[in-house]
């Protein structure tokens, strides 16, 4: 079960303070920005609909970090500090209701846009925001990317109003197969996909990357499936299981993800999942057992890395979201948030050419979260270059395993560390000068 959070204040008071993160458990926010006007972030996702738990996990993410912000007073302006306040605009998972709340945004005066669950809504954003800035110069917005990570948004698609402050799927995909080629074993794979830009991307890069490290693999099954509408994966998982499938590589996220684990387990499917998001959602607990040892996950940073400052995080987010089906933090969104603060405070303005200016080419060093997060925001296309951990499903409190995930009972365990220096790859965008 989850790890009861002990010696939390010693342990937040031995670094800086910096995890004194919700109100009741913050320093008193600076009277100025008590006072002055909020700087409005819109976060545009899916709030109901099949991936409303992955955007309410959003949610929860970014509204932590903008506390943290605003427990030390909020942005430094020239005209006084101003906290940050998070806009909840519900795209109920859909693409034309998120480009019609960024009209409203941006009605608004809304200086930046937030979404990520969904590369080809984000694909939309970048579009539209394109000719809004263009059309409206003096209603401009940044739009900060923290998960979707279809290679092209930073490639041919990349736009100089967008920042991905996640890995694409091709770091990603490099990372896992990475670990995939060491298992000698493994001689068959079966790819399963959603059928949209980046689940097609996954799908078809992960055959180039393994057929590239593991020549000798097998592959006995591709299946591409609609995006948030199967409600029933059995089938798809008999057809994995008939296969004669030893691993299965997927992208998929979200219930998409957590059904099919499901229905694998209610077959009998007993290889390995090799997955992008496979460390929470519901992932561990369907699976329970069935999982340890072969669910396979890619993330910039997991709760059991090590180390005081992670830990001290873990605690204070629990602390924080105490109920157990809340418990799904990203650093990457912490970093976001931090790195949009800074590059504020730098710009000493809310206006998005200013901050995108700011943006581009940022280092954060992570002092905020203890030193976790760090990584620079490539000028040259607005990826974020950071670190990437693989790791692997494990009965919690077994070696290396402190925390849980859900309160399953199961966490996860590094079995491969790339630092930033490895993960970058090169980018084919024509970066628009502003």
């Amino acid at each position: 079960m989850r790890t009861t959070p002990h010696s939390l204040s010693a342990l937040a008071l031995s670094l800086t303070g910096v995890f004194a993160l919700s109100p009741a458990h913050a320093a008193p926010a600076a009277p100025a920005a008590a006072k002055t006007e909020p700087i409005k972030l819109a976060l545009i996702e899916g709030l109901s609909g099949p991936f409303a738990n992955a955007g309410e996990a959003v949610a929860r993410n970014i509204t932590w970090a903008i506390e943290r912000v605003n427990a030390r007073g909020g942005v430094k302006l020239p005209g006084g500090h101003r906290p940050l306040e998070l806009v909840r605009l519900d795209s109920k998972g859909n693409t034309e209701e998120a480009l019609s709340v960024l009209k409203n945004a941006t009605d608004q005066q809304i200086p930046v846009v937030l979404q990520g669950n969904s590369s080809a809504t984000a694909s939309a954003l970048i579009d539209a925001l394109n000719k809004h800035n263009d059309r409206e110069p003096q209603r401009r917005a940044v739009f900060l990317n923290y998960s979707a990570v279809d290679p092209a948004l930073t490639n041919e698609k990349c736009s100089p109003w967008h920042f991905r402050f996640d890995a694409h799927a091709d770091m990603r995909l490099a990372a896992l197969t990475d670990v995939l080629q060491q298992d000698t074993a493994l001689k068959r794979v079966y790819l399963i996909g959603q059928d949209y830009s980046f689940g097609q991307h996954v799908v078809r890069q992960g055959r180039v990357m393994i057929a590239a490290k593991r020549p000798d693999i097998q592959f006995v099954g591709e299946e591409l499936h609609p995006v948030g509408r199967v409600k029933d994966f059995l089938p798809y998982a008999t057809k994995i299981k008939a296969s004669g499938a030893q691993a299965v590589v997927t992208g998929n996220w979200g219930n998409d993800l957590t059904l099919l684990v499901k229905a694998a387990r209610e077959v009998g499917f007993e290889g390995k999942f090799y997955t992008f998001y496979g460390n929470a959602l519901g992932v561990p607990s369907a699976l329970g057992d069935a999982g340890v040892g072969r669910v396979i996950a890619v993330a910039e940073w997991h709760p059991n890395v090590g180390g005081k400052a992670s830990e001290a995080l873990v605690n204070s987010f629990h602390q924080r979201f105490p109920k157990p089906e809340d418990d799904y933090l990203h650093v990457r969104m912490q970093a976001m948030v931090e790195m949009l603060a800074q590059a504020m405070e730098r710009a000493r303005s809310t206006d998005a050419t200013a901050v995108a200016k700011a943006l581009a080419g940022a280092r954060h060093d992570g002092r905020a979260l203890g030193g976790l997060g760090a990584g620079v925001m490539r000028a040259e296309d607005h990826q974020f270059i950071q670190p990437l951990y693989v790791s692997t499903m494990q009965k919690a409190g077994t070696d290396g395993v402190r925390f849980d995930v859900e309160g399953s009972g199961y966490g996860f365990r590094t079995v491969r560390y790339l630092g930033a220096e490895q993960t970058a790859q090169p980018h084919s965008c024509k970066m628009v000068p502003l």
